[in-house]
């Protein structure tokens, strides 16, 4: 696909942190439709890891499926720790947050262009992945406690 300006919306969550986690984006066009939205469940992990796993992922979906050497991104996360981790202005103390760290800076090389920025939660679009991955969890918790 070929798509000159693309908006992605991440976010992740976990319920305990760590705790049941997931992770997920919405991928938008120049005209503001989705293109592509996706929620994971990661297991038990914390809030931070489930951030950067929707990054991660949502990176990897555009390298896959667009012209991504004439793609310019523009990535919005609801965690100023990881949006700041990645533009290089906080500090990583976490192994674990470490190697997901360069795991994003390896695939923003093969991109022509990725702009992250933290938006708060009530961001139009964060809003609505945070809303998405809820009810993830939510059928998640109710499988766990039907089996």
């Amino acid at each position: 696909m070929v798509f000159l300006n693309i908006s992605i919306c991440t976010d992740g969550a976990s319920r305990g942190n760590p705790g049941d986690s997931a992770s997920g984006f919405q991928i938008y066009d120049e005209s503001g439709k989705v293109i592509a939205k996706k929620e994971i469940y990661n297991g038990i992990k914390t809030n931070n890891y489930a951030e950067y796993n929707a990054i991660i992922n949502a990176l990897l979906w555009c390298i896959d499926n667009t012209d991504f050497s004439n793609t310019e991104i523009t990535l919005y996360s609801d965690s100023k720790l990881v949006v700041s981790q990645i533009n290089g202005l906080y500090k990583i103390k976490s192994p674990e947050m470490m190697e997901l760290n360069i795991k994003v800076k390896n695939l923003v090389k093969k991109l022509k262009s990725v702009k992250f920025i933290n938006k708060p939660r009530e961001f139009e679009c964060i809003a609505k992945v945070d809303h998405a991955i809820n009810l993830f969890l939510d059928k998640i918790e109710l499988d766990k406690k039907n089996r």
